[in-house]
C-alpha cells in the first residue's frame, strides 16, 4: 500500500519536530546535599514547564568540586557555599561568574521529646548522646556548626561526642536513624515533607556563624547543552525562588 505524499510530508515534519525531543540529553546537575528535597521540587517544575528532563547528583560542596576539577560532565553546581564555585571559576571551569540563588540557615535537630529549645545550650553542654554534623573539611553546614560550638563555647564539652556524615543529609539520617541523639542540620531538611512532623528543632542565631550564602555557576561542559543555561536561569524565576523560601531558605 503506497503513503499518498501528503502523508509522507506530515510524517516528515513531524519527524523533524520530535527529532531534538528524542536525542535531547538531561541537564546534568551537581547539588548540595542540603538543597537535595528542593531541588527535585524545581526540577519537576523545570521539566514540567519546559519540557526538559534533569539528571541531578547529590553530594558535598567539596566532593562536587574535586569531582568537577577530575572530569566530571556536570553542566551546573549548586553550592552549600559561595567559596567552592568562586574557587572553580578561578580554575576556568566555569562559563559565567557565579550567582546567588539562596541563603541558608543552620537548625539543632533531636528527636528527644524533652527537647527544650528555649534551653537548647545547657541541653546540648549535659546531653550525654552522640551530636552529629557534616564534614566541615567538605561541607560547609559543617564548618559553620563549628563556629556555632565555638561561639557559645560549647566545643569542649560537645566534642568528645562528636561524631561526622559525608554530607548534611546523611547528619540527618544519623539523628532521623537514632545513631545520634542530635545533629546540626540544614532548615531545609527538617522542613522537608518526609521529615516533617520528626523532632524538635531549633534555628541557630545568624551571629553564631557566618552567613550560608549558596551559590550555583554554570559549568563548562554546559556549552553543548542550551538546556543548561535555560535551568540556570529557572533558578532565579518566582516558581523556583517560592519553592526555595518553602524549604526555609532566604531569597538574595
Amino acid at each position: 500500500m503506497k503513503t499518498l505524499p501528503h502523508l509522507r510530508t506530515l510524517r516528515a515534519i513531524m519527524l523533524t519536530l520530535l527529532a531534538p525531543l528524542a536525542f535531547a540529553s538531561p541537564v546534568k546537575v551537581a547539588v548540595a546535599a542540603n538543597v537535595q528535597y528542593a531541588f527535585a521540587d524545581i526540577a519537576t517544575a523545570f521539566s514540567r514547564d519546559t519540557g526538559i528532563a534533569v539528571e541531578a547528583s547529590y553530594a558535598s560542596s567539596g566532593k562536587i568540586a574535586t569531582q568537577v576539577l577530575a572530569g566530571a560532565p556536570f553542566e551546573l553546581f549548586l553550592s552549600a557555599d559561595d567559596e567552592t564555585p568562586r574557587k572553580l571559576a578561578s580554575a576556568g571551569q566555569t562559563l559565567a561568574a557565579p550567582k546567588t540563588y539562596a541563603l541558608g540557615a543552620l537548625v539543632l535537630w533531636t528527636k528527644d521529646p524533652n527537647f527544650d529549645g528555649k534551653q537548647w545550650q545547657s541541653w546540648l553542654k549535659n546531653a550525654s548522646g552522640k551530636v552529629v554534623i557534616a564534614n566541615p573539611q567538605t561541607a560547609p553546614y559543617g564548618s559553620e556548626a563549628l563556629r556555632v560550638l565555638d561561639f557559645y563555647k560549647l566545643t569542649d564539652s560537645v566534642k568528645p561526642r562528636l561524631v561526622q556524615g559525608d554530607n548534611i543529609a546523611q547528619a540527618a539520617q544519623f539523628v532521623d536513624s537514632g545513631a545520634a541523639q542530635a545533629g546540626f542540620v540544614a532548615k531545609a531538611l527538617v522542613l522537608a515533607p518526609q521529615m516533617q512532623g520528626k523532632g524538635r528543632w531549633v534555628d541557630m542565631p545568624e551571629q553564631s556563624h557566618q552567613p550560608i550564602v549558596q551559590n550555583m555557576a554554570l559549568l563548562k561542559p554546559a556549552a553543548a547543552n542550551p538546556d543548561a543555561r535555560k535551568l540556570f536561569d529557572y533558578l532565579s524565576s518566582p516558581a523556583a525562588r517560592a519553592i526555595l523560601q518553602r524549604y526555609g531558605y532566604r531569597l538574595p
